[in-house]
């Protein structure tokens, strides 16, 4: 994800915007819910690319097939294509093929080609008020957490962080998406562990940071998208909310910088319970030395004194969780787990 680009690009968005953006003054009652209409196998579902542009054409072919052998009839963004410089397509096309989704009524779900960079550009030119009239499900990751935190400030509709159109659809995902999406499972999130050539299992272990079982809303995604957006409108209210964070290719010393920015802007003081997933190629670099991420979550995570762990299997992984974000859980830091306590569907 090409993050140093995405925080450039917040900056940009008052010089290219063509027209008036859509007000997001009339935010949602904050302690209400919106849930998606449930899908169903032979739905229509969207494919939109609201971030960056997709290099690859094969990569359009493997996402509509991905969907299609979910059981999905695909209906694909008019701009989905598009490119400008590293985006896909203008701020008002990106955005103009979200707001068409949500109001075609032939489509019943949204899906994101791919993360990448850019979509915070377009959080003042989707249409909120229409959201709400039509609350479909939306999944994506990586960069979606933009959309992801807006669309819940301003409307409280759960979208679902998760596997992109491009990403891995291996048995372990279609397993979980099948379990939310059609079985509407009270899910419980935990760790896939598999017994190696080893005495002990080495891979998906979680550390419990801090002990304890917390109810709350999960809300968050990637934590270089969310603390680019704090003090927008669009930050979500973490008051009693389970935060959930993960990153990739970033160095402990800026996971430290990031975890200061939850701290002073207040999030971390408000929080129920915390989960980090996988942080992927953040290893310590060169320099005079570094904090490991283990210390910098000790560092901020402890104090607290609340449920915490770390090392759940959602991030730049292959195999991740499908997170409903604004859903009501109940964390088990110890297990390491966490698991719905509402349904998430109409």
């Amino acid at each position: 994800m090409q993050k140093r680009e995405f925080l450039k690009s917040l900056g940009l968005l008052a010089g290219v915007t063509p027209f008036m953006a859509f007000s997001s003054s009339a935010s949602y009652p904050k302690n209400s819910t919106l849930l998606p209409k449930a899908l169903q196998k032979g739905d229509t579902v969207g494919l939109i690319s609201p971030s960056a542009a997709t290099a690859d054409r094969m990569q359009f072919t493997f996402a509509k097939e991905a969907l299609e052998a979910l059981g999905f009839q695909v209906k694909l963004g008019e701009n989905l294509k598009n490119r400008r410089g590293h985006l896909a397509g203008t701020d008002a096309e990106r955005a103009g093929d979200l707001n068409a989704m949500f109001a075609d009524q032939e489509v019943k779900g949204i899906v994101c080609i791919r993360g990448g960079s850019g979509a915070a550009r377009i959080l003042p030119l989707i249409d909120y008020d229409m959201i709400k009239k039509n609350p479909k499900p939306l999944m994506g990751y990586s960069d979606i957490t933009a959309l992801h935190c807006a669309i819940y400030s301003q409307t409280g509709l759960i979208t679902f962080h998760g596997p992109n159109g491009t990403g891995s659809w291996n048995s372990f995902n279609v397993k979980r998406f099948e379990d939310l999406y059609f079985s509407q499972e009270l899910v419980t999130f935990e760790n896939e562990q598999i017994q190696g050539d080893d005495l002990v299992i080495k891979s998906n272990r979680i550390q419990t940071l801090f002990p304890g079982k917390v109810e709350g809303k999960l809300l968050g995604g990637n934590l270089t998208v969310l603390t680019a957006l704090s003090g927008s409108p669009y930050y979500p209210d973490f008051k009693n909310a389970i935060l959930y964070i993960e990153d990739v290719g970033e160095d402990p010393y800026r996971i430290d910088r990031m975890m200061s920015t939850l701290k002073l802007n207040g999030t971390l003081d408000q929080l129920n319970g915390f989960v980090f997933g996988q942080c992927t190629d953040c290893e310590p670099g060169g320099g005079y030395g570094s904090l490991s991420l283990d210390q910098v979550l000790d560092d901020y995570i402890l104090p607290l004194k609340i449920p915490a762990y770390s090392g759940a299997m959602f991030g730049h992984v292959s195999k991740q969780f499908i997170i409903p974000n604004g859903a009501k859980v109940q964390l088990d830091a110890d297990r390491g787990s966490f698991q719905l306590l509402e349904k998430v569907f109409q």
